[in-house]
């Protein structure tokens, strides 16, 4: 039986993988496969409780797992592969597949992902173990909190305020912007201003859970893909000081190492976007005839088609780039993250546009997979840094990288 999920075997067969990788994406192709019945159920449902389906499905059957160190390693009860703590390679398969399966599946394993990769990386034992085993079963969804209506992408502009109070603690004021899992997130990651230390040198980031005194939604949000999103208010709001995450001082490095971690992981899932597209696309235009004659046998739609197998191409090096660099310690896999981000979510978008081309009429009917895709790609070019910021980001690195080539040659 032809799965679902298709990754490139021709790409998977590459040194950047192994033989593990290649066994989860199979796995995950085969889950992905299997749940007809779970899309159709999400598909008709409202996003917040799609989000808390999916989450807690994806726990179930432990596709979380890794999120809980030392005890999710190793296969899944039913013996197939599941992702490692740290594997970008496999996360970034994983959020692929799901992806070019199901929308809401991929934002409900990025976005818990998302949220674990700081406790796993700066939290301490008791901290790991109040909040990993919850979030690795899917019983306890996360949320990452940095963005501000009028800090955007510069995290370094956060403004929410965490002030030191008599007993240790903290108590927070502000707000946080377009948080994705706000309205149905169990724990946040907040990253708040906790000095008045310029730009990034004065922030913290803070575990604080959902049923915190004085942590609301403020307003809950109807994006163009819909999905649990939100602006939440901190009003005195109090946490101890063992909610610091890491040390206090050190949240602009928290939000920047994860950020930096994940973005090629959102070039990842545009790329399963992008498949999607050009695989329905092809298969329109093997099937549908125009004056005559096979839409696939018009030299435009040749043209068209071809682009796409070489944007995709790129974009999957790319992000296997990445992921490897990442896996393997490079001190400058932020800047090849950077890159896939920047390109694939680019290309991605291309190609829905073009998939949408291809099919006319048929592809803008609401609830078509390429309508379905045409709104879904959008928000990726603006999530984990704006395409405009990585530009300016994998500029400023340029410099760097002329200084050592000429150092070299001399």
């Amino acid at each position: 039986m032809e799965l679902i999920t298709s990754f490139d075997r021709e790409v998977l067969d590459l040194p950047f993988y192994d033989e593990g990788h290649r066994a989860l994406a199979d796995s995950v192709a085969a889950w992905c496969d299997g749940g007809t019945a779970l899309w159709q159920e999400v598909c008709e449902s409202e996003p917040d409780k799609a989000a808390v389906r999916l989450t807690r499905q994806l726990g179930a059957d432990g596709w979380l797992a890794f999120l809980d160190p030392g005890h999710g390693e190793g296969p899944r009860t039913d013996g197939s592969p599941a992702p490692h703590p740290g594997d970008l390679r496999a996360v970034c398969l994983m959020r692929e597949a799901l992806a070019y399966t199901e929308d809401l599946a991929d934002f409900a394993f990025s976005i818990q992902t998302l949220a674990a990769t700081p406790l796993i990386r700066f939290g301490d034992d008791e901290q790991k173990q109040r909040y990993l085993p919850g979030m690795a079963a899917g019983s306890l969804i996360g949320a990452f909190a940095v963005s501000e209506e009028q800090a955007g992408s510069d995290v370094a502009g956060i403004s929410l305020r965490a002030d030191r109070t008599e007993d240790g603690g903290y108590v927070l004021n502000g707000h946080k912007a377009w948080i994705a899992n706000g309205t149905v997130a169990d724990l946040y990651v907040v990253i708040a201003r906790t000095s008045n230390a310029p730009g990034p040198l004065g922030l913290t980031a803070f575990l604080v859970p959902a049923d915190t005194p004085g942590l609301r939604v403020r307003e809950r949000l109807d994006a163009v893909a819909p999905r649990s999103f939100a602006h939440l208010s901190f009003e005195e709001c109090r946490v101890p000081a063992e909610a610091v995450l890491g040390k206090p001082g050190r949240g602009f490095v928290i939000a920047m190492d994860l950020l930096e971690r994940f973005r090629m992981t959102v070039g990842a899932a545009a790329l399963g976007f992008a498949r999607r597209a050009a695989d329905t696309a092809l298969a329109r235009a093997r099937s549908r005839k125009v004056g005559g004659a096979l839409l696939i046998d018009q030299q435009l739609t040749k043209a068209s088609l071809a682009d796409m197998e070489v944007q995709l191409n790129a974009s999957a090096l790319l992000v296997a780039r990445a992921a490897w660099e990442a896996d393997r310690g490079s001190p400058r896999f932020a800047r090849h993250s950077n890159i896939a981000k920047l390109h694939a979510t680019e290309e991605a978008q291309r190609i829905v546009d073009g998939a949408v081309q291809l099919l006319g009429a048929s592809g803008v009917i609401r609830g078509s997979v390429t309508e379905r895709l045409y709104r879904q790609i959008r928000s990726l070019r603006i999530y984990e840094g704006t395409s405009e910021v990585m530009r300016l980001t994998i500029a400023g690195t340029l410099d760097a990288r002329r200084a050592d080539r000429v150092a070299h040659e001399v």
